[in-house]
C-alpha cells in the first residue's frame, strides 16, 4: 500500500531528511527526529521547555504507565496527553512491550491499550508485540514474531481515528526474520516501523549486529515507510542508525545518565566526576565548570546534566541532518565509527550491506573523501563496478595510473579504490575523490575487482594495467590475460 504521510526531501545513502504528516496532532515532523521519553512520575525537564527551548517536535511516553497509574490516569482521559504534559507537538506512546519484556506479563490486551492510548489523546499508538531479546533459538523467535504479526493484524481492525499506529518490526537476531517481518508489517494499514528489541544490543556495544538487524528489517519495507529504531538513546551511535535508514530516535539517556552523574558526548560518556574540562560549548557548559556542576545540589545537577545531553543529542542531529544535505553522511559516520572499537564493528557491517545502500544512495553530491579501509567498500565503489558492465572498451586498450599512450586503442584512467574507467568521466562524481597519497591495501583490491570486472565484461578487448607498485594481494586478483606493466620499474 502506498502511504502519504511520509515525504522524502533529502537522501544520502541510505539517510534521509524527510517530513512525517501526524493528523492528529495537527503537526509535521522532520526526521530524522529525536523523541525524548517522558515519564510523567519523573521530569526531569518539562516538556514545554523541550520544545520551546530545544526544538522537540515529538516526544515520547509509555501508555501503559499512563493506564496503571492512580495518580494521572484519569487526569490523562479527562484533559488528554497534551494538557498532561503541557506539549502540543506529536506525542507518541509505546504500549508496555518494555514492561513485557522486563517483567515477563502485562495486565492489558492490544485492543484494550490502543482504546487507551486513542482515548487519552496519543498521536501515535502501539499495540503490544512481543520483543524478543537477541541471541535466543529460532524456534522461539519464530513463534513469538507470529504472535506479534497477530497482533498487527488485531490492531489494524481496532478503531482510533486519525492516530497513527506502529507497526513493531521483531525477529530477534535472525536478519530473515526481520526481513520478513518487515515485509508483514508493510503489508498492513499500519504507520510507522519500529525496529524492536534491539536496546539489548546497544547496551552490549553489538552495534554490527544492530545494523544487520536493521538491514534485515529495512529489506522488508518499502522506502516510503518511516523507520523508528526503539531504544536508540545515544548520540554517538545516531548517524550509523541514521546512514542505515533510520528516521525516529527515542531516548531516556538524557535523563537516565543525568541521575548517574553521566556527561553525554558523541564519542561516548564521561563521568562527571572525571571531567576537569567541558567539551561543549552548549549553554550548561559555557556557563559552568566541571566543579560548579558537582557542588550543586542532587536535583539541580541532574537537570543541569540531563540539559546538556539533550543540547549534544540534539546537536548531533542537525549535525547528520546538514550532512545528508551536503552528500557527506558517510563520512560522517567513519569519524564517528573512530570512537569506540564496537562503532568501528557498526561501521563495518554498515558497508558490508553496500549493495542496498547503493540503491538508495544519490548518483551524485559532495566530494568522495577516502578516509579509511572502509572507505573502500562504500556504495559509490560498488556502483561504480555495476557501471563498467555497460562501458564496452575496444581493441588494445591500456589502464594506467600514468599518462595516456598513442600505441594503444584507448587508454583509461585507474584510480583505487574504483579501479578503472574512460578519460571522460575524470571529472564526474564520485572519481573526483580526495583520496591520501598513501592508500591502503583494500583500496588497491577494490581497484583490482574492478579492472576484473571490466576484463570479464569483454573478453574480446586486450588490457593492459600500468600501475605504480600496487601490492601483491592486488596484483594476484588480476586475470592472467592482462598484462601488467609497473610504472615504478619503468
Amino acid at each position: 500500500m502506498e502511504r502519504d504521510i511520509f515525504e522524502l526531501r533529502a537522501q544520502d545513502g541510505a539517510g534521509r531528511i524527510g517530513e512525517l504528516t501526524v493528523p492528529r496532532a495537527g503537526v509535521t515532523v522532520e526526521t530524522p527526529a529525536l523523541l525524548p521519553v517522558v515519564n510523567p512520575h519523573v521530569i526531569t525537564v518539562e516538556p514545554s521547555r523541550l520544545q520551546s527551548e530545544f526544538g522537540a517536535e515529538i516526544l515520547i511516553t509509555n501508555s501503559y504507565i499512563l493506564y496503571k497509574s492512580d495518580e494521572f490516569r484519569e487526569e490523562a482521559l479527562d484533559d488528554g496527553l497534551h494538557e498532561l504534559l503541557d506539549f502540543d507537538g506529536a506525542i507518541m506512546t509505546d504500549s508496555g512491550s518494555f514492561q513485557l519484556a522486563e517483567y515477563g506479563e502485562i495486565s492489558v490486551t492490544t485492543e484494550e491499550i490502543l482504546q487507551f492510548q486513542h482515548d487519552v489523546g496519543s498521536d501515535i499508538g502501539t499495540p503490544v508485540d512481543i520483543p524478543t531479546p537477541p541471541d535466543v533459538d529460532r524456534e522461539q523467535a519464530e513463534e513469538e514474531l507470529a504472535t506479534t504479526q497477530e497482533r498487527l493484524e488485531l490492531a489494524e481492525t481496532v478503531d482510533v481515528g486519525d492516530m497513527l499506529v506502529n507497526a513493531p518490526v521483531q525477529g530477534s537476531t535472525y536478519p530473515d526474520l526481520r526481513e520478513a517481518a518487515g515485509k508483514h508489517a508493510y503489508g498492513t494499514t499500519l504507520d510507522v516501523f519500529p525496529v524492536g528489541a534491539v536496546v539489548p544490543l546497544m547496551n552490549e556495544y553489538r552495534y554490527g549486529d544492530m545494523v544487520d538487524m536493521v538491514a534485515g528489517a529495512k529489506r522488508g519495507l518499502g522506502a516510503d515507510a518511516p523507520v523508528h529504531l526503539f531504544g536508540a538513546g545515544h548520540p554517538m551511535m545516531f548517524a550509523l542508525a541514521v546512514a542505515m535508514g533510520c528516521d525516529l530516535f527515542d531516548s531516556a539517556a538524557y535523563a537516565l545518565y543525568a541521575r548517574d552523574d553521566r556527561y553525554l558526548t558523541v564519542r561516548g560518556t564521561e563521568q562527571l566526576d572525571d571531567l576537569e574540562y567541558f567539551p561543549c560549548s552548549c549553554p550548561i557548559c559555557a556557563n559552568n565548570t566541571p566543579d560548579e556542576i558537582r557542588q550543586l545540589g542532587d536535583r539541580e545537577r541532574e537537570e543541569q546534566l540531563a540539559e546538556h545531553n539533550l543540547h549534544v543529542t540534539y546537536e548531533e542531529i542537525r549535525t547528520i541532518k546538514q550532512a545528508i544535505r551536503s552528500g557527506n553522511l558517510l563520512e560522517l559516520v567513519e569519524n564517528r565509527a573512530r570512537a569506540h572499537p564496537a562503532m568501528l564493528d557498526g561501521y563495518r557491517a554498515l558497508v558490508e550491506h553496500s549493495d542496498q545502500l547503493e540503491r538508495a544512495d544519490p548518483a551524485s553530491k559532495g566530494t568522495f573523501f577516502y578516509l579509511s579501509s572502509e572507505s573502500a567498500y562504500r556504495p559509490e565503489v560498488v556502483r561504480h563496478h555495476e557501471r563498467l558492465s555497460r562501458l564496452n572498451p575496444d581493441g588494445r586498450v591500456l589502464l594506467t595510473e600514468g599518462n595516456p599512450s598513442s600505441r594503444y586503442d584507448e587508454s583509461w584512467n585507474v584510480v583505487p579504490p574504483f579501479g578503472p574507467f574512460p578519460r571522460a568521466l575524470s571529472e564526474t562524481y564520485p572519481l573526483t575523490a580526495e583520496v591520501p597519497d598513501r592508500m591502503d591495501t583494500d583500496a588497491f583490491e577494490m581497484a583490482a575487482r574492478g579492472v576484473v570486472r571490466l576484463v570479464e565484461e569483454n573478453p574480446e578487448t586486450e588490457f593492459t594495467l600500468a600501475h605504480r607498485g600496487w601490492p601483491e594481494s592486488a596484483v594476484k586478483l588480476i586475470p592472467e590475460s592482462v598484462h601488467l606493466v609497473d610504472l615504478d620499474d619503468v
